[in-house]
């Protein structure tokens, strides 16, 4: 595998960067400025990572030009034979990769994924359960804030206060009181393996759907680090670009009792035409995901989330339910007695990126948070190990603690991305 050209040489932003410089000279520095921001500080953003060279090459291709609504082969637009190939490469890659049924490549995100899966299994005012935004859940699982919220019934199940895992007792009451049409399960800020299989047996009792959203951790689940919610789950929804490191975008897995039901909430009911490009770039991603190098890089994302965890907990950072098992970690800074909020922009002078976040029964509102939340599939994808992960954690600490040391703080970002910088060569 060869070197990845500069950010001003051809290749790198597409075929001819040089012409973008010269066409668009604002456009062009903010492209060479997001990769100097990405190779000047430390990302620790879970829901981030680096696509490949070869993803991006595929996203910056000429599908981006083609209309396609529809289906290979049922298109509603001449043309289509060549992108029709990409797309069933996709989904074929996607089936194998997570041993499912059927696969949908084409919804934009994973909020868009989860649109049309709910288009497919309920009506406007069933009941659905699913974890509440507070306590790790998602905007989509429910929120008022939401489509979820306004057009669903949604019953909000938690986390327990003395461990703050998800109470399964709870869910169980809640699905027999409440007989919802749907459970959802997955998180968005939850750092603790879910058991699917106990799931699975509620809803089974119920006579529920069983819909699992694996945005966050469907990387970890492709690489074998964590097990796979695919044999438990009716639906399974996720976004392309987190632990996966794919392109921006979504993809769901069903059964294939569901895949007309999948496909038609998809398109024609949530969605036009799908954007081509992205998708023959998901199905680079797919195939990379496949590779065995790859389930070497999910178990370290996994190392790496509980070596960060454990520096943080060393240095009085309290880490929710104890610790991690996935790619994040949820940390309560009520300890040091400082907020989310200051200790995002603590950080973000230090190079460091990160963001706040609620913890469970946080007395603070979700624009200041008593918590922030950290990942680690940007760093593992760059070469870090638990080694450095460590240091990292100590980094974070002394950024968070001291202001004042901020530029000390920064100097040793800069020594760590001076061995471990993004986009020098290809992985």
């Amino acid at each position: 595998m060869g070197t990845v050209p500069s950010a001003t040489g051809p290749g790198f932003y597409g075929p001819d960067f040089g012409l973008l410089e010269r066409r668009d000279p604002e456009i062009a520095q903010v492209l060479i400025g997001e990769l100097d921001r990405l190779r000047d500080g430390i990302q620790l953003i879970a829901s981030e990572n680096f696509t490949s060279p070869a993803v991006m090459a595929a996203l910056g291709s000429t599908l981006t030009n083609k209309y396609a609504e529809g289906y290979p082969g049922r298109r509603y637009y001449g043309g289509c034979e060549v992108v029709d190939r990409a797309e069933r490469l996709a989904v074929e890659r996607a089936r194998r990769l997570f041993g499912a049924e059927h696969a949908n490549v084409q919804p934009h995100s994973g909020a868009a994924a989860n649109l049309a899966a709910y288009a497919a299994l309920l009506q406007p005012g069933d009941t659905m359960l699913a974890m509440a935004l507070p306590h790790g859940g998602h905007l989509t699982h429910g929120s008022r804030m939401n489509f979820s919220g306004r057009w669903f019934d949604v019953v909000p199940y938690g986390v327990r206060r003395d461990d703050e895992r998800i109470d399964l007792d709870e869910v169980r009451d809640l699905a027999l009181r409440r007989r919802p049409k749907l459970i959802v399960c997955g998180a968005t800020a939850y750092p603790r393996l879910i058991d699917y299989a106990v799931f699975r047996g509620i809803a089974d009792e119920v006579g529920a759907w069983l819909m699992a959203d694996v945005s966050h951790p469907a990387g970890l689940m492709a690489g074998g680090a964590i097990p796979s919610a695919v044999p438990y789950a009716d639906v399974v929804t996720f976004a392309t670009h987190k632990t996966l490191r794919g392109p921006r975008g979504g993809a769901i897995l069903c059964t294939g009792e569901l895949a007309a039901k999948i496909d038609r909430a998809v398109f024609p009911f949530v969605q036009g035409g799908p954007s081509m490009h992205v998708v023959a770039a998901k199905a680079v991603a797919f195939a990379e995901a496949a590779r065995p190098e790859f389930a070497g890089y999910a178990r370290r994302v996994v190392d790496n989330a509980r070596a960060l965890t454990e520096a943080l907990d060393v240095e009085g950072m309290r880490p929710v339910s104890g610790g991690t098992d996935t790619h994040l970690a949820l940390i309560d800074l009520r300890g040091v007695g400082v907020s989310g909020a200051e200790a995002e922009r603590r950080c973000a002078a230090a190079g460091i990126t990160l963001n706040r976040n609620v913890v469970p029964y946080d007395p603070e509102p979700p624009a200041l948070t008593s918590g922030i939340r950290v990942g680690t599939p940007c760093v593992t994808t760059q070469g870090m190990g638990t080694r450095e992960l460590k240091e990292v954690g100590s980094l974070v600490a002394r950024a968070v603690r001291d202001p004042d040391g901020a530029g000390e703080v920064r100097e040793r970002v800069s020594a760590l991305l001076a061995i471990h910088r993004p986009y020098l060569s290809e992985y």
